[in-house]
């Protein structure tokens, strides 16, 4: 049996999310991380030591980390279009998914937070003009890569697209304005047609606007 912890509107949560419809995998959902103290109780450190969403349970495993659940979801059904076996086209998979948690994923998630998390009011513009600046040159960065292939990782569609992609409606719909890098935006177009992306991803995130709360 399938157990998946984590807010569906959290970005790390979607990841696992995505996936899972993509493999139209049967599981639980415990939508929980949007109130006081949900991440706290000893039933969840015994799942997460870092009391941190996503958690999948798989049976007896459990896992944590968003990236890492992405893997042992791909690995443990045979997915192998989506996370190759042979070991160097896996790793055209894996490096595109660290540079997403490493680099792209803090530049966004420092201009989401600061631009549509925080109120107006409290608002640091020269800090969300910086990771403004971030992110575009990232996002130059991924259209020079899809300049030459159809998805991140090659010609097919991969864990790399669903780590990498997981921001893309949010950061062209959250009303601050950016580029639209012509090979990202044909890409965009790519994943949005995927039923998957549509019933996890491209979902209203209002609720968030001006929360810092959780």
């Amino acid at each position: 049996m399938l157990e998946l912890w984590g807010r569906a509107n959290a970005y790390n949560v979607q990841k696992p999310l995505w996936l899972l419809a993509e493999l139209e995998l049967e599981f639980r959902h415990h939508d929980i991380g949007s109130n006081p103290g949900d991440l706290d109780t000893p039933e969840f450190i015994a799942l997460n030591p870092h009391a941190r969403i996503p958690v999948l349970r798989h049976d007896e495993a459990i896992i944590w980390e968003s990236n890492t659940t992405l893997r042992y979801l791909a690995a443990s059904h045979a997915a192998f279009a989506l996370y190759p076996e042979d070991p160097f086209a896996r790793s055209r998979v894996e490096r595109w998914m660290d540079w997403e948690l490493a680099t792209l994923q803090p530049a966004f998630i420092s201009l989401f937070w600061g631009f549509y998390r925080t109120p107006p009011a409290s608002r640091n513009q020269p800090e969300i003009d910086a990771a403004g600046r971030s992110c575009r040159l990232l996002f130059e960065q991924l259209d020079r890569q899809l300049a030459d292939h159809a998805y991140l990782a090659g010609d097919c569609f991969s864990l790399a697209d669903i780590a990498c992609g997981v921001c893309l409606y949010r950061y062209f719909e959250m009303g601050f304005a950016v580029e639209e890098p012509a090979q990202v935006m044909r890409w965009y177009r790519l994943l949005s047609r995927r039923d998957a992306f549509q019933n996890t991803i491209a979902l209203a995130f209002g609720e968030l606007e001006g929360r810092l709360d959780f």
